[in-house]
């Protein structure tokens, strides 16, 4: 079971939660630590992320790399984004990233994402952390569905999100950028989970 220590429920929160379980603890990215900026630049011009994903503003330095991560240290002030910095509980190791993002408090749904750093790969870190991720947002912010979207071809997030309960619900077309650029499009898989939808029985071993 997660232990969320948290107060509010049912909006987005000002104060940065932090959860705990099936051996992990996500918790804030800090941009004034160097170990996170390293592990935020790592994780973003991994060649394996950079085929899946095409960052906006691009992240090539630890200089961009700490700017980057500054924008998405803690909560964004209208509370409309929270990004954990996945770690493991017992050595503190930085793991990879969780992202929930366009929080809609009257809509009550949000997108959410992840990335596991390489030498995290093979432990189930991306399930377990959207586990967590995934009940603190039904179960703090109140909301009622999650939406997680990712390239056609992308099979390792596909059995991550299936494996949470996030159901394959339709291909997107032309809804993503093309790896390394901005000027053509690739569709989507999408997948969507409700909070009405039976708990998962996620593996939490280290296969």
């Amino acid at each position: 079971m997660a232990h969320i220590h948290e107060r509010s429920h049912a909006h987005p929160v000002p104060e940065f939660p932090e959860l705990l379980g099936q051996g992990l603890r996500l918790r804030q990215w800090r941009a004034d630590q160097d170990t996170d900026v390293d592990a935020w630049l790592r994780g973003l011009t991994d060649p394996d992320f950079q085929r899946w994903n095409t960052p906006l503003k691009p992240v090539t330095d630890l200089a961009s790399a700490r700017d980057s991560l500054g924008t998405r240290s803690g909560t964004a002030p209208d509370g409309s984004r929270v990004s954990f910095c996945v770690t493991d509980d017992a050595t503190g190791a930085i793991l990879g990233h969780l992202g929930v993002n366009d929080i809609d408090p009257f809509l009550r749904d949000a997108h959410i994402g992840y990335w596991v750093l390489p030498e995290a790969r093979g432990r189930h870190v991306a399930t377990r952390a959207l586990a967590l991720g995934a009940r603190w947002a039904f179960d703090v912010l109140g909301l009622n569905r999650l939406d997680l979207g990712h390239a056609i071809g992308h099979d390792a997030s596909c059995r991550v999100a299936e494996r949470c309960g996030f159901r394959y619900e339709g291909t997107l077309r032309g809804a993503m950028f093309e790896a390394e650029r901005q000027d053509a499009f690739r569709d989507v898989h999408l997948h969507g989970r409700i909070a009405q939808d039976p708990e998962p029985e996620t593996d939490q071993g280290q296969g």
